[in-house]
């Protein structure tokens, strides 16, 4: 069964990847496991295929870090990425 991961509002790209864990300080194969280290520690050893992102208002606002959905991308196995979904700010891995 699919859990759901609820994030609030303002949750910036420095957030869901802090600059420190990018790509060319940690390696390219390693980033993606620091995805919201600071906000859900832990999250990106628990989240799985199935599982939901539901985000609040300005969801991936800010430096404009492309790895940071990457990094979300990459800890989704399968054959598909996340799906946004604008209307209601969620992803579905």
């Amino acid at each position: 069964m699919p859990r759901v991961w609820k994030f609030g509002d303002q949750i910036n790209t420095d957030d869901i990847l802090p600059g420190k864990y990018a790509p060319f300080m940690v390696g390219e194969d390693r980033f993606h496991l620091y995805a919201f280290a600071h906000l859900r520690p832990g999250f990106a050893e628990e989240v799985r295929p199935g599982d939901i992102l539901v985000f609040g208002r300005n969801a991936g606002l800010g430096s404009s870090r492309e790895y940071a959905p990457e990094a979300l991308k990459r800890l989704a196995s399968g054959p598909s990425s996340p799906k946004a979904t604008p209307a209601s700010s969620s992803a579905t891995w």
